[in-house]
């Protein structure tokens, strides 16, 4: 298939009223999923335990509640949606600008996957099956760490991740997540405005803590020490003031979710 065709296909998805719904419905899934996993780090905060702080308790904790195997479908189809709506997005991407056409594309695929990788914990446990993300980090890692250069690769990973959050940390102080909205004058806009500076600060807070994790397992050769979102997040809970920064990101998390449902009325589609 030649990128001409590919361009086509492109279009006519994103042309499609049924797929920009299921796009819409993968916003409001996000915020879901958002919502839980801040709810847990905020019990945790608080002592109350909560399991597992991540797409995994999150999904653990929806398939629990009536109907969530339907619900869990419903994430699964809206987030394959949304993924598949950001590579036409990148196929799409006409900068003539060469480099900042080819960095959009690449940050839009990147959302992609990590849009893929969600909806694949979602469909496991609507399948009635389970996973453990701090497992298959520390598997990673240890995977790694058995290989020449594998060091040198996982401080990579974890530098790339640790990257990805503080991006998300700027672009919510940059408020620069506004060009991907249409927001409407008054207090509704404002309100979406600081619904995403809180969140994305926060979210990529999570983000860059689970980098350091990677770093830090590979400088001590300490592959228990990597981690994914579960693991950061718990891991400010040993900080001072630790349970109070905890619940302040979980808080944030939430916020990022209630977010994510006004992206999906407002999202440029």
């Amino acid at each position: 298939m030649n990128p001409e065709t590919l361009k086509s296909t492109a279009s006519a998805a994103q042309r499609s009223p049924a797929f920009r719904i299921l796009a819409r419905v993968g916003y409001v899934v996000l915020g879901i999923v958002h919502i839980i996993i801040g709810a847990i780090a905020i019990s945790v905060a608080i002592g109350a335990g909560g399991g597992e702080a991540d797409q995994g308790g999150a999904m653990e904790q929806i398939s629990r509640v009536p109907f969530g195997t339907v619900v869990l479908w419903v994430i699964v189809l809206g987030l394959v949606a949304l993924a598949v709506w950001q590579i036409a997005e990148a196929f799409l991407e006409r900068d003539p600008d060469s480099k900042k056409k080819w960095g959009r594309r690449v940050k839009e695929i990147g959302t992609a996957v990590a849009y893929f990788a969600i909806a694949a914990t979602a469909l496991v446990y609507a399948l009635g099956g389970s996973s453990d993300s701090s497992q298959s980090s520390t598997t990673f890692s240890a995977t790694l760490l058995a290989n020449p250069g594998g060091v040198v690769l996982l401080v990579l990973v974890g530098l790339v991740i640790l990257g990805v959050g503080i991006a998300f940390i700027v672009r919510g102080i940059r408020k620069s997540f506004e060009k991907q909205l249409s927001l409407p004058a008054g207090k509704v806009g404002d309100g979406v405005r600081v619904l995403g500076v809180v969140g994305y600060v926060a979210k990529g807070i999570a983000i860059a803590v689970v980098g350091v994790l990677f770093v830090v397992a590979a400088l001590t050769h300490d592959p228990e020490k990597a981690g994914g979102l579960d693991s950061a997040l718990k891991s400010l809970a040993a900080l001072p003031f630790g349970q109070v920064i905890l619940w302040l990101v979980g808080a944030g998390l939430v916020v990022y979710g209630i977010y994510c449902f006004a992206r999906a009325r407002y999202a440029r589609l």
